[in-house]
């Protein structure tokens, strides 16, 4: 029986969909206890919980762009201690140069950079030593694509910087910080941007392996570094992009 987490508790942000909820349910097949992060869709959240039960599932609310929304949520856990930590919440916006608003530029930053600092150093208490973190972050915050993703691309280029500070900052503690830089992945959050067959077809073709990242892939990506089988791995970012970063 899996039980590479056995009785680890795991928080997972963006936890009710796309990746978020693929990381939860990769998590608790290898025993861990999971709390579901969510912003405003509560009912998907509770089909998470449901998908992976017998595994002991909380759920916990919070708008990522508030540190009071944050710290009102981590007071709700109680005394509950984190073996790991899963930063995922996130927002994808094209937004072009010239035409990208101050309250989008907000959005995107805050929910894709700000509110994983946040959260980090809200939980960072309740962090157990030898505890695991592990940032979403992306391709884009390494290469230009000139698709109105430069502010995408900064918040998450932010994303691997925090992560490289962070594993040298809590290396005292024996906790491991890590990212997992996603390509391209369909899920409803890109769903409008690939409903065009030609934008479609364009992404695919950048990709050497001719597929496009699977949610599974990167799920599978974040248990290998919240598991002893990386456990000499931090201050890394692993690409999971089928060949579209080398």
């Amino acid at each position: 029986m899996p039980n590479k987490l056995k009785n680890q508790v795991a928080l997972v942000t963006g936890g009710s969909r796309g990746i978020g909820r693929a990381v939860c349910l990769a998590l608790a097949a290898e025993g861990a206890h999971l709390i579901v992060h969510y912003h405003r869709n509560r009912a998907a959240a509770e089909e998470v919980r449901e998908l992976v039960r017998p595994a002991e599932v909380s759920l916990a609310q919070a708008d990522l762009a508030s540190t009071d929304s944050i710290s009102t949520m981590v007071e709700s856990l109680g005394n509950t201690k984190l073996d790991i930590l899963v930063n995922n919440a996130g927002v994808w916006k094209p937004t072009p140069l010239g035409s990208t608003s101050e309250a989008v530029l907000h959005e995107v930053l805050h929910a894709n950079l700000a509110g994983m600092f946040w959260m980090t150093q809200a939980v960072l208490p309740r962090l157990r030593d030898g505890a695991r973190i592990v940032n979403l972050s992306s391709t884009a915050g390494r290469v230009g694509i000139a698709s109105g993703r430069s502010v995408y691309g900064a918040a998450k280029a932010g994303v691997d910087s925090f992560t490289k500070s962070w594993a040298l900052e809590l290396a005292a503690r024996r906790i491991r910080v890590n990212a997992v830089a996603p390509g391209y992945v369909e899920t409803d959050m890109t769903a409008e941007h690939f409903g065009n067959p030609e934008t479609r077809e364009n992404a695919l073709q950048r990709h050497p392996l001719g597929q496009f990242t699977t949610v599974d892939d990167v799920a599978n990506a974040v248990l290998f570094l919240c598991t002893d089988d990386s456990a000499r791995i931090t201050g890394q970012s692993l690409n999971v992009s089928g060949g579209f970063v080398i």
